[in-house]
């Protein structure tokens, strides 16, 4: 379940130093809202960007470890009880109405909202360009050509209410704003004010998903290539395959290498200890990878970054996972 959870990828730093890329699960922002996994979805008032439909899509896609985190009432479904109790305003949920429309359909949360702006507009300006006025350019005439900036802002606020209790669970309001620019010079054509705004909703609706579920992260961690200690030529050669196969993805070989490596230098080196931390890591061991990277900080004779850093981060790492599978149980 854990090489699941971990994704490992492996790079290069601009200073060529070996570094291996984790991704690791942190548990969501909002953690009451891993109590209330059966949702629904109101229409927004003034959702002329269709900000509700996107939301409960990414909502019903939201998966972790392969399963889906959310139940969601069909958006029919909600809009035929509305009807049918009498329960909106203006085609919109009435507020003071959540919970028992939240009973009604049998789910634990109602997501709803507002769209308070949605526009686009265009600016005209002009850029300053120059050509040359003979064939080895040593005149240059200056010119303008008109140019347009179209701006465009949506800002909404989203919220969850608690159908049980009656509370707001999270209220979050989100400001967007995108510009393009295009001259009569340029091949380059403007997006349509529509498409824009479709962009933007579909920003807002992913973010505020965000906030509801855990997240993977990813982490750069550095990878020690050079001995510590003098290694003979095998160690030598087992450490340097050992980068290689990290490099090539087979952790499995990594830390078989790894593992010799530390005993055959009587658990003496830390970058043999280190390097077979971060595998473990990757592998998702957690708890032999800090056992690994605290006798890499007993062994190292003068601060080196990379564990220090090692021996704070994978405490860290440990909590969150623990908390993002505690939310992933409720």
């Amino acid at each position: 379940m854990r090489g699941i959870l971990l994704m490992v990828a492996v790079g290069l730093t601009a200073s060529c130093t070996k570094s291996i890329k984790l991704k690791v699960l942190e548990p969501a922002k909002v953690g009451r809202a891993a109590q209330t996994k059966q949702l629904a979805v109101s229409p927004f008032k003034g959702d002329s960007v269709g900000l509700s439909s996107k939301i409960e899509t990414v909502l019903s896609k939201q998966q972790i470890e392969g399963k889906a985190f959310f139940t969601t009432v069909s958006r029919n479904e909600v809009d035929r009880l509305i009807k049918e109790q009498s329960l909106q305003y203006s085609g919109v949920l009435k507020e003071d109405r959540l919970v028992e429309a939240g009973q009604l359909l049998g789910v634990q949360a109602f997501v709803s909202g507002e769209v308070s702006a949605a526009s686009g507009q265009d600016e005209t300006f002009y850029e300053e360009r120059f050509r040359c006025l003979d064939k080895k350019c040593q005149q240059l005439q200056t010119y303008q050509v008109r140019c347009t900036r179209r701006n465009i802002t949506l800002a909404t606020t989203v919220k969850m209410t608690d159908v049980a209790l009656g509370d707001i669970i999270v209220a979050e309001n989100f400001s967007k704003h995108r510009s393009w620019t295009s001259c009569v010079d340029q091949m380059q054509r403007l997006p349509a004010i529509s498409a824009g705004l479709d962009g933007l909703a579909n920003e807002v609706a992913r973010q505020f998903v965000a906030m509801l579920t855990p997240q993977y992260r990813t982490l750069e961690v550095v990878l020690l290539e050079d001995p510590d200690i003098d290694y003979n030529a095998q160690q030598q050669k087992t450490l340097e395959v050992a980068l290689a196969f990290i490099e090539a993805g087979r952790y499995d070989k990594a830390d078989r290498l790894l593992s010799s490596l530390l005993s055959a230098t009587q658990e003496r080196s830390y970058v043999a200890a280190y390097n077979l931390g971060v595998v473990k890591e990757a592998r998702g061991e957690y708890a032999r990878a800090k056992r690994l990277y605290q006798l890499a900080d007993q062994l190292q004779t003068k601060p080196i970054e990379a564990i220090n850093q090692a021996v704070v981060r994978i405490d860290k790492v440990i909590r969150q996972y623990e908390q993002a599978q505690s939310q992933l149980k409720q």
